[in-house]
């Protein structure tokens, strides 16, 4: 790698520690889109590789009620009848928002959130790492799931691991990358054991897509028709969408 290269990889990583995604990096920088693409994902790379686990003590694990509507949880009862106060909530289906706080310090916690489609794209935002005082985490709790009708649920982490990391693989499958900045997000909420209960991803086992505002529809559906064939995933779009 020669100096030009290094100072370039040097201002992606700075300003992805700013939160700033490929398009922003691409404009500040003057570079293609596809370009400042792959140097986040090198950046994401190298950060994964040299992390390690969090093994901070787990202060507390919440998701958004109604998250297992239509998913497969037979090897993962105990987890189907706990969602079960959400499951009528049309709103609340495919996605699950998934929260963990860390101790950081005797008073100050670690918080990271997901938003997983767990019905087809998987992890499409992550929030995080941010510390705040202890006495702040409840009013966090409740600002972060206040979109929602029901209280988030109270989970164990091996469940939370679960839905995360297992919503990635399912979209990988499908096409689909985690958003950026969940390599080292992820990093915070740790991965399930091989003894883990699986989740079986999907609306009812197969790929099923609604489009949100900043995503690329077409794109999604072109992805869906190459990965899995016609007929083989549903989806379900906004007027003029496409």
């Amino acid at each position: 790698m020669d100096d030009d290269d290094a100072q370039l990889l040097s201002q992606v990583r700075s300003l992805r520690e700013k939160g700033s995604g490929p398009k922003q990096i691409a404009r500040a920088l003057g570079l293609k889109p596809a370009r400042a693409s792959a140097l986040v994902r090198q950046v994401a790379h190298e950060q994964q590789s040299t992390a390690t686990p969090d093994a901070r003590p787990v202060v507390g694990c919440w998701v958004s009620a109604g998250w297992s509507t239509d998913l497969e949880l037979s090897e993962a009862p105990d987890w189907a009848r706990a969602d079960a106060v959400g499951a009528g909530d049309p709103e609340a289906a495919g996605f699950a928002q998934v929260l963990i706080a860390r101790q950081e310090r005797a008073s100050r916690v670690t918080v990271c959130g997901f938003l997983v489609d767990v019905y087809c794209l998987g992890v499409k935002d992550t929030v995080g790492p941010q510390v705040m005082g202890g006495g702040s985490l409840d009013a966090y709790v409740r600002d972060y799931y206040r979109a929602f009708d029901q209280p988030a649920l109270r989970i164990g982490l091996e469940q939370a691991q679960s839905i995360v990391h297992g919503g990635v693989v399912y979209a990988r499958t499908l096409g689909f990358e985690p958003a950026p900045g969940f390599a080292l997000v992820s990093v915070h909420l740790g991965e399930p054991g091989p003894a883990a209960p699986r989740i079986g991803f999907g609306r009812q086992g197969k790929p099923f897509y609604m489009n949100g505002p900043r995503d690329d529809a077409r794109k999604v559906v072109r992805t869906l028709e190459r990965t899995c064939g016609a007929g083989d995933y549903d989806y379900l779009l906004g007027t003029g969408t496409l």
